[in-house]
């Protein structure tokens, strides 16, 4: 009887938790605001103005990998709690600095209005505070970036573009919008545009061997060759004899990561064009797939020279990583 007993109270307890849950998700929220990568941190003035505020700077408006000008990871608002009420507190991430409190970290999803991403940092004292933001930053960024890239590729959902010319030429899916078209096609390559002002954001897609990125040299240098040799054959410049390849002047950033659950090498860094003076930012995705005994590849990169770049080549990225292969 005492175990019957036990175990009712453990059911009624397990689904007393569910029920909690699912009212909080049924509830009905005002939609998230906020350019994307703004992030709104929550935090008295003397904070933000002292070390607790540098090292919140220091990690979160951390310069982006790739681009030829310092630009911050996000842009930071900074307000004090009292006014974090009403429609302010719709902002889709935010970070809140809670000191007085036990050490630590609390992630809060649709607190306030879906979507929505909070951090709440926790700690007696400032040291403790840094102490928290320095060892989990890397994890917070993650999680920010992820919210942020979601709520991108839902934006970019709203004016779809029909396109069946990827599917066909490589059995790949990509979300872009209808401000880009087509510029050049041939049967193994694509490059498609979008023309903002006083310049462009671009998109290739093409394949190449496994054993083009994959073999006895190190794969950076082969990502690097195999960029030239499509700069020159396929990227002209404006003029005769210029093409595109990879900055000289320094190495690009080199990570692994995964597409629609394939293996990629993620690279990121600057272009510029041989035999002219033009530059800017790539990211470019080389992603494995082995039953095809190819790697397809997903690039691009921002033409906007004297202008912020950060937000296009997060528009790109967020095209990228929406591939699906059939």
């Amino acid at each position: 009887m005492k175990r019957s007993l036990i175990l009712l109270t453990s059911i009624f307890l397990l689904f007393s938790c569910k029920n909690e849950k699912s009212d909080k998700d049924d509830r009905i929220l005002s939609d998230s605001s906020g350019n994307i990568n703004q992030l709104t941190v929550v935090i008295e003035n003397d904070l933000w103005e002292g070390e607790v505020g540098e090292a919140i700077r220091t990690n979160l408006a951390a310069p982006v990998d790739g681009l030829p000008q310092e630009e911050p990871l996000f842009s930071l608002s900074q307000i004090p709690p009292e006014t974090f009420t009403g429609f302010v507190r719709n902002t889709r991430i935010f970070m809140k600095i809670e000191d007085n409190a036990s050490k630590g970290m609390q992630l809060f999803e649709n607190e306030y209005a879906r979507p929505q991403t909070g951090i709440v940092i926790m700690g007696s004292n400032s040291e403790e505070i840094i102490d928290v933001i320095n060892k989990e930053s890397d994890s917070i960024v993650k999680l920010l970036k992820k919210t942020e890239l979601t709520e991108k590729q839902r934006r970019i959902r709203k004016s779809l573009k029909k396109d069946d010319a990827l599917s066909e030429k490589f059995g790949l899916n990509l979300k872009f919008p209808t401000a880009y078209r087509y510029a050049k096609e041939d049967e193994h390559f694509s490059w498609i545009r979008k023309e903002i002002p006083k310049g462009s954001m671009e998109i290739l897609v093409y394949e190449v061997p496994i054993s083009k990125i994959e073999n006895d040299s190190s794969v950076i240098a082969n990502i690097i060759e195999m960029r030239d040799s499509i700069g020159e054959a396929k990227i002209p410049g404006r003029l005769e004899g210029s093409y595109m390849i990879t900055e000289k002047a320094y190495a690009p950033y080199l990570f692994e990561t995964e597409i629609d659950g394939k293996f990629a090498y993620e690279t990121r860094g600057t272009w510029e064009v041989e035999n002219d003076f033009m530059a800017g930012p790539f990211v470019n995705y080389a992603v494995k797939d082995v039953e095809n005994d190819r790697f397809i590849i997903l690039e691009g990169f921002v033409f906007s020279p004297s202008r912020g770049k950060r937000d296009n080549i997060f528009e790109l990225d967020a095209i990228l990583q929406s591939a699906k292969f059939e």
